[in-house]
């Protein structure tokens, strides 16, 4: 998993080194670009979050979140705004990004704002290596408990899938054992669960 940094975006340099400075003593880790096109040009992975001003020459912050979006980095994303800008700011919402923060900002709301988007980033990441955890689960099962699996999520009985497949339900029940194991799912529910989160 990617580690959670705040990936800092402004083109005004006193900025970026007083952002850089509030979150070095907070022993947050981060990393400054100068412009929204030089973010984009060397991707970081998405773990963290993004940090970023508004009004930015060249790109501006609303056209960088709409690239994100098609690049589909999902990152959470919070943007700085000075008081003329709040209507940008709310485009910039409606785009998709997490949070929004005036300038000048008071310190502790910015803290807090950041926190809550790492939080977010870091359980996206979680949900995301869970997913291609259960990915390569499925990929790894034959085709045969692919077909119990498929019975299982529709709610069908041993029985009803036994016949359905032309076995035994006692072959049903192997099968079924062998998907708990394979797909390391506690429960009938969880089984099922992690099924449909890859249909989605």
């Amino acid at each position: 998993m990617s580690e959670a940094v705040v990936h800092i975006i402004d083109d005004d340099a006193a900025m970026r080194d007083s952002l850089a400075f509030l979150l070095q003593v907070n022993r947050i880790p981060y990393r400054i670009f100068e412009s929204a096109v030089a973010f984009l040009d060397d991707l970081p992975e998405d773990g963290g979050c993004v940090l970023s001003d508004v009004r930015m020459p060249q790109m501006n912050g609303i056209e960088m979140v709409r690239k994100l979006k098609e690049l589909d980095y999902r990152a959470p994303i919070i943007v700085m705004t000075g008081h003329a800008d709040v209507p940008l700011a709310i485009e910039a919402m409606k785009a998709g990004v997490f949070d929004f923060i005036e300038k000048p900002f008071d310190e502790d709301l910015l803290l807090h704002a950041l926190r809550a988007a790492l939080e977010k980033g870091k359980a996206r990441s979680q949900q995301d290596e869970a997913l291609a955890t259960t990915r390569r689960h499925i990929a790894a099962l034959s085709p045969r408990e692919r077909d119990v699996l498929e019975g299982l999520v529709d709610g069908k009985a041993n029985k009803v899938i036994a016949f359905d497949l032309g076995i035994s339900p006692r072959t049903v029940e192997i099968y079924r054992a062998n998907l708990m194991s394979k797909m390391q799912a506690r429960s009938l529910s969880e089984l099922v669960r992690m099924a449909l989160s890859v249909r989605g």
